[in-house]
């Protein structure tokens, strides 16, 4: 019997607790309960956002190049600028000089994990920091090849743009006669706060006679501590050689035996012990350095190649399937702190606008969705959008919930929305309340019971309680079995098999469709004692 009254205190006291005013409760994700619930992220990274915790924000992730042979590809994504490599595997990259190379982060790159930084030395910028060899034949740039259509690529953001920086070059010892050589170059250097491009004894007709020098001249200044995308592309077919600034055609030169279109056409043919300088005499960054086998075009529209900083298309974060402890939990709402970043003058803005904006000037936003369910296996909603902030539908509830963000960048793709924080505000499931009027008429060795139905519509029976003594109900005198007798949704019941002349205490609790149920708290007691009729 002790053992039994122990185990009934318990069960009251598990499925009493929620009436006791546990009322909203509150599941932090982010700032410094940190970013582990969420185990999905497609394009966003935690990134250092000037406040106290990390954020989760868009990353820029490499480009993708289609249509055309990616011969060289220095990302600079590597931990150290000593491990800087070719992502081709066609070319080696060496420091020359460590104290002037380092590697800018996450943020300041212009696409993945980092970019080279170049800076000066006693005020002076050495002429070879960064040099990139062929490996082998394999590389379209090794000696005594010659090339067809080709690209070459970069993004810069340069510090001051003096005159004859250059932020890129290639060169070779070109061979005239046994004992006669020139040196044959291709060199981007600063002038009048434009890039200039030459290409020394580079194209060559089959007889090897080509023109000398061909020069083309940006027309866009260049604005320090601001990326810019350079492009120069050949046309094997045609002789036209295009340079174009973020994506915008700049100047065009021809290279055949007329100077202009027509004519026989001339190709570049590589000399030997060539090589390609990064950041000679150049004090800013480096990201994304390409040299392609092909005429870089954008294959699925046809139009000049430019790339935003973050993709159109954004990216994507979900959460596990969070466990709320229990089922039928009422999701309240969804609550995130937000903002946005930018990058101006080679520093990053941070707009902390808090619980009051998913969409920013810039067109940058987050969408939030939810779902529910009451298994960690199957969901029994679809994806709902919603509005952080705003009460949800009563029918989001379950004991598991997950959580998806979809991050998109602005509408020229330069800056980034960012998650800093998210609430889930939730009040557990609370059990019946219990049935009103209760009433207890006393026949010989039975008690008639009645009563009404509880308010809540998630009533799914009742349990009757009866005991000789009051407020403890551990009768076993009925021949429906000791107390509680559960009896179904029926609002009335016979209690037969009691002893006359007792005196019985009763008290009827509500219970709910869920399993285990939630049992609510006892009804009024009513008491009746059976007699012997004559």
């Amino acid at each position: 019997m002790k053992l039994k009254v122990v185990l009934l205190l318990l069960f009251s006291f598990a499925f009493f607790l929620p009436l006791f005013g546990l009322g909203e409760l509150t599941l932090r994700i982010g700032q410094d309960a940190g970013w582990s619930l969420v185990e999905k992220r497609e394009g966003v990274a935690e990134v250092d956002t000037r406040r106290p915790w990390p954020a989760l924000a868009l990353i820029a992730a490499q480009p993708t190049v289609q249509g055309v042979y990616t011969d060289m590809l220095l990302t600079f994504d590597e931990s150290s600028p000593d491990r800087f490599d070719d992502g081709a595997g066609h070319y080696k990259a060496a420091v020359q000089d460590v104290d002037v190379v380092s590697q800018a982060g996450r943020l300041m790159a212009r696409y993945g994990a980092g970019a080279v930084v170049f800076s000066e030395r006693n005020g002076i910028a050495p002429n070879a920091p960064l040099v990139i060899t062929p490996r082998s034949q394999d590389a379209l740039f090794a000696s005594g090849k010659r090339i067809g259509d080709f690209s070459m690529e970069f993004w810069v953001q340069p510090f001051n743009m003096g005159a004859g920086e250059q932020a890129f070059s290639w060169s070779a010892a070109k061979r005239r006669t046994k004992t006669d050589y020139i040196i044959q170059y291709i060199t981007c250097t600063a002038s009048k706060n434009r890039f200039q491009w030459a290409f020394r004894d580079f194209f060559a007709s089959a007889r090897d006679d080509g023109r000398s020098t061909i020069t083309l001249t940006g027309i866009t200044p260049l604005i320090p501590k601001t990326w810019s995308h350079h492009l120069i592309r050949f046309n094997a077919h045609t002789g036209l050689l295009e340079y174009l600034v973020n994506g915008k055609l700049e100047a065009i030169a021809y290279a055949t035996s007329t100077g202009r279109e027509g004519g026989d056409v001339y190709t570049p043919l590589i000399g030997d012990d060539g090589n390609f300088v990064l950041g000679a005499q150049f004090s800013g960054l480096l990201d994304e350095v390409r040299v392609s086998g092909g005429y870089r075009i954008d294959t699925e529209t046809g139009e000049t190649v430019y790339t935003a900083k973050f993709p159109a298309s954004g990216g994507r974060i979900e959460t596990r399937g969070i466990d709320l402890g229990e089922p039928n939990v009422q999701i309240l709402r969804i609550d995130a702190l937000t903002g946005r970043l930018s990058f101006v003058n080679n520093k990053i803005r941070n707009e902390f606008a808090g619980n009051a904006a998913l969409r920013f000037s810039d067109e940058s936003a987050l969408q939030f969705f939810i779902r529910t369910s009451d298994s960690p296996y199957r969901w029994t909603s679809e994806w709902q959008a919603i509005t952080p902030g705003l009460p949800l539908n009563e029918r989001v509830k379950g004991r598991y919930v997950q959580l998806a963000v979809q991050f998109y960048p602005s509408g020229d793709g330069e800056a980034s929305p960012y998650l800093d924080e998210i609430r889930i505000v939730y009040k557990p499931d609370e059990p019946p309340l219990p049935p009103m009027l209760v009433v207890a008429i006393a026949g010989d060795g039975a008690v008639d019971l009645s009563w009404k139905n509880s308010p809540d519509i998630d009533t799914m029976g009742y349990f009757v309680y009866y005991g000789t003594v009051s407020g403890t109900y551990f009768g076993e005198d009925s021949l429906a079995g000791e107390s509680p007798i559960d009896v179904g949704k029926r609002t009335s019941v016979r209690i037969d098999g009691l002893k006359n002349g007792a005196l019985y205490y009763f008290a009827i609790a509500a219970y709910d469709s869920l399993s285990p149920p939630h049992l609510g708290m006892f009804s009024r007691e009513v008491t009746a004692r059976p007699l012997q009729m004559r």
